[in-house]
């Protein structure tokens, strides 16, 4: 009997500029293909330069990172991306089977929340950069992508902009939760950013890169002008400590083997499950 096949579209919000984070998506999607009894198709959309958005007929949707502001640009393909989640969102509101499953990453993260004004996307004082504690709320303690992590654990945090005062009225409304925030700064009066939240069953955000990993990260810190801002803002001693981090299996390595990789399985999992896959 021939096998099904599961459907994956990569947003990729990069703009073209040289990043880890696609090839840790693909590095990702790779190994749970070959986990997986299906068939795996996925393909790669360039959303803000060539202004590409897949249809609704895919089944797993992941949103990467990228540089730059996400405040509102009034860029035609910003109004093409956000059409899309939206229907998917709808899609989803309207079928008890075939939903659509949505993992959004740090910029398209800081996106979605602006756009369903789920919290305040600001300018950070200072650059956030380097692999630096996450820490859980109450409401992860169900959180299944999260399960297998300690508290606090540790991710690759790269950003400019932030996500903060979460829009509480809304998020118990619409019955979203907020799973992780940044390390507490009690030597600052700065509020800590929204690092996760699940917004439904199937779609789930993290203003983090779970898909970075120990070999991407290296390749990053040895940069001139990515060491200098960490040196800049943390030290050298905190520098070499977050190289040394890249080494060890209960940082990155960990996050990186539990949060995407628990998404794919679960959606890849009830699409089998739920639908009949094209």
């Amino acid at each position: 009997m021939e096998k099904p096949t599961i459907k994956v579209a990569v947003l990729d919000l990069y703009n073209r500029v040289q990043n880890e984070g696609m090839r840790g998506i693909r590095s990702l999607l790779y190994l749970e293909r070959m986990k997986t009894d299906a068939r795996v198709r996925w393909d790669i959309y360039d959303v803000r330069n060539a202004e590409e958005v897949p249809d609704e007929s895919y089944d797993v949707y992941i949103s990467s990172g990228g540089p730059g502001s996400p405040l509102e640009s009034g860029e035609h393909w910003e109004k093409k991306y956000f059409g899309l989640i939206d229907n998917l969102w709808e899609h989803n509101l309207k079928n008890a089977d075939q939903k659509k499953h949505v993992f959004f990453i740090c910029h398209s993260f800081q996106l979605i929340c602006r756009h369903w004004k789920v919290g305040e996307v600001t300018k950070r004082k200072s650059t956030s950069f380097g692999v630096l504690p996450i820490h859980e709320t109450d409401d992860a303690a169900n959180e299944p992508l999260f399960e297998k992590l300690p508290e606090p654990f540790y991710a690759v945090d790269s950003r400019d902009y932030q996500v903060i005062q979460p829009n509480v009225q809304l998020m118990e409304r619409e019955g979203y939760q907020l799973l992780a925030l940044e390390k507490p700064r009690p030597h600052v009066d700065l509020e800590r950013a929204m690092m996760a939240v699940r917004f439904s069953d199937e779609f789930i955000g993290t203003q983090f890169h779970p898909e970075a990993d120990p070999e991407g990260m290296l390749r990053y810190f040895s940069r001139p002008d990515k060491k200098e801002l960490i040196i800049k803002n943390h030290g050298p001693e905190k520098y070499y400590q977050m190289v040394d981090y890249l080494d060890d299996p209960q940082k990155i390595v960990l996050t990186q083997q539990t949060i995407l990789p628990t998404f794919l399985s679960s959606s890849f999992n009830r699409v089998l499950q739920t639908a009949d896959c094209v």
